[in-house]
């Protein structure tokens, strides 16, 4: 009906010099299955809840609550495929690259039928970038003291997406002492 359709997946990235290509599949059901033509890829990267009472300057400059995050935006043209070979390496590609994060050994099979036929459920999908936005919000809007303090209380949570922005923040930080 001309309405944005979102999935939330996993993606083989490959990058050619400036070309930037992803690669994955959707269930034949999904809507998007059936989709060709400007497409758009989000991919999150660290994000973490930042409190005002972080800041040193918090009273004097009457600072609130913010979040800080590191995104990415792919937009493109969107294609789809579904011949069994290059179903067949998605799927492989995708489980080479997850199961050893799991502690799994699962590969697809080709020469095994029973794995062909599971590839009938999937509509395969590249996507070719025509721009990348990033997007970094870090704290930069602010003095140096309280980047150093955010990035030390995000350093001392117990969520890795907070120690993750915290080195994203110190990393920016270096970048910008050394005049990068």
């Amino acid at each position: 009906d001309g309405e944005p359709t979102v999935s939330h997946l996993p993606v083989l990235y490959r990058r050619n010099g400036d070309a930037v290509e992803l690669i994955g599949h959707w269930a034949r059901p999904n809507p998007q299955a059936m989709h060709a033509g400007p497409a758009l890829a989000i991919f999150h990267g660290p994000h973490a809840y930042v409190s005002p009472g972080w800041y040193p300057d918090k009273e004097a400059a009457a600072r609130v609550p913010t979040w800080n995050y590191a995104v990415a935006h792919l937009r493109g043209t969107l294609t789809t495929f579904d011949d069994v070979r290059s179903l067949a390496d998605v799927v492989d590609g995708l489980s080479t690259n997850h199961e050893p994060t799991v502690g799994g050994d699962w590969r697809f099979e080709f020469e095994r039928d029973d794995h062909r036929r599971q590839l009938r459920g999937i509509v395969g999908f590249r996507l070719v970038a025509d721009d990348i936005a990033l997007k970094f919000k870090l704290s930069q809007n602010h003095p140096m003291a309280n980047r150093e303090s955010v990035a030390s209380q995000l350093e001392a949570q117990a969520r890795d997406a907070s120690f993750e922005t915290a080195a994203l923040m110190r990393e920016r930080m270096t970048h910008e002492d050394n005049g990068d």
